[in-house]
Formats: C-alpha cells, sequence, structure tokens
C-alpha cells in the first residue's frame, strides 16, 4: 500500500531530537523508573522496561544512570513517583494533537501544556477527543533503495503487522507494541538496520499542512516539546 512521502518529515524529527540530548536522558530516566514500578524491574519479564532501556543504550546514556533508574522504580532507591498523564488536543486546522507526560505536579503540568495550546492557536480537548485517531503500535522506518522483497519476508516471519512502501521510497514496517524488539531484533539480524525505529502513537490518516499553517503547527509542537513534564507529543499534521 502507498502511503505520504515522509522521509524528510522523518530525518528532520530525528535531526531535532539529537539536538535535544539532554532532554532525551531526562525523558528516558523517567520512562525507566515508571515502566519498572509498573512492571518489575527484570527487563526480560518487562516488555515496557525492555524498549526503554533499549532507547536509553540507543541513546549512549550510561549503564548505572540506566541500573539507577531501574532501582527507583523497583523500590531499592528512593526516588520522585511519577504520574502518567495523557492530554489531547488540536492544532491548526483540526490537526489532532496527543501529549505525554510524567509528573510529580498534576497541576502545573495540565496550566503548562494549556498554556501553550493556547499561545499557539491550538485547543485543549477532552478526554477520547482524538486518540481514536492514532494507533497504538511499533514503527520501523527503512531508506529509499531497501530490498523490499527481502525485507517484507523477514518481518513477515518475525511478527510484523504490515509493511507500507511510501512515495518516497521509503519503508514502513508496522508491529503491534510488544512485538517490536522481536521484529526489529529479526531484521537487525537480517542485516536491516531502520533509519527510526520507535514504538508510537502513529495517526490513523494524516492533516496535511502548508504555508503558514504549517510554521504555526511547528510553533505549536515545539512549545508542548519544550515543557519539562511532556515525554512525547504526536500529531496527525503532516509539515512541509
Amino acid at each position: 500500500m502507498a502511503g505520504h512521502s515522509k522521509w524528510a518529515n522523518i530525518k528532520h524529527k530525528k535531526a531535532a531530537q539529537d539536538a535535544k540530548r539532554g532532554k532525551i536522558f531526562t525523558r528516558l530516566i523517567k520512562e525507566i523508573t515508571v515502566a519498572a514500578r509498573l512492571g518489575g524491574g527484570d527487563p526480560n519479564s518487562n516488555p515496557r522496561l525492555r524498549l526503554a532501556v533499549d532507547k536509553a543504550y540507543e541513546q549512549n546514556m550510561p549503564k548505572e544512570n540506566i541500573e539507577r533508574a531501574i532501582k527507583r522504580g523497583s523500590g531499592d532507591l528512593e526516588g520522585v513517583n511519577y504520574e502518567e498523564i495523557r492530554y489531547e488536543g488540536y492544532g491548526i486546522a483540526g490537526a489532532a494533537v496527543l501529549v505525554d507526560c510524567m509528573t510529580d505536579n498534576r497541576v502545573r503540568t495540565v496550566a503548562d501544556v494549556r498554556h501553550a495550546f493556547t499561545k499557539y492557536g491550538g485547543n485543549l480537548g477532552t478526554d477520547g477527543s482524538v486518540v481514536f485517531l492514532f494507533k497504538h503500535c511499533g514503527q520501523l522506518l527503512f531508506a529509499p533503495g531497501t530490498d523490499e522483497d527481502k525485507l517484507m519476508e523477514v518481518a513477515l516471519e518475525a511478527g510484523a503487522e504490515d509493511i507500507i512502501s511510501n512515495d518516497d521510497g521509503s519503508i514502513e514496517v508496522i508491529t503491534a507494541p510488544y512485538e517490536f524488539v522481536a521484529v526489529k531484533e529479526a531484521l537487525e539480524k537480517a542485516g536491516f538496520k531502520a533509519e527510526l525505529s520507535e514504538v508510537t502513537m502513529k495517526p490513523v490518516n494524516e492533516t496535511e499542512l502548508i504555508g503558514d499553517d504549517s510554521v504555526k503547527m511547528q510553533k505549536l509542537l515545539d512549545a508542548l516539546e519544550s515543557i519539562d513534564d511532556v515525554q512525547e507529543v504526536y500529531t496527525t499534521a503532516v509539515i512541509d
């Protein structure tokens, strides 16, 4: 099946993430701590923790930082008790936005998120207002020129749900959230290295923005991303 041309968008997103390396460490430590608290401190029996630890190693986080976060989460060390909250809203031209947060102060977080939406032309919505526009899944994106037939064969055999060929020649592999690690490992073993790989909230349909609308939407997304309590921002917007 064909999809939007998105190679440039993904590369831009990756560059922006790399530029925020310090903040990525903070977010990953929170995720590891919460995952360990909810599912135990053993990554082999806690898929969410395994994902967070793998991502931390990919970002070159020191092993001692990871182990300390696991100990905090599993109660072996004292630490802040983070609460998970998801906010839903609308950006420019009705594009949907999901904002996943981890916080020790819900009042502060909702005030910061609401302020960002209001200041940059969006609207904070109610629970359930836009989440149905996204699919919780694993996503691996491969560069144009990848051997699609071989990739498809390995991915489907490993348990992938879907293979998407984009207009720009890039290929996406979609998995169930907790099949992600197994599929990724099978593909890497076969020699396929994804340019971007994550468990995400993937838009079911996308809203293409151009011109002033794309500039305004990017400002809103940047404002949300800059909030300390925000872990991830997802949107149906495709920005030109």
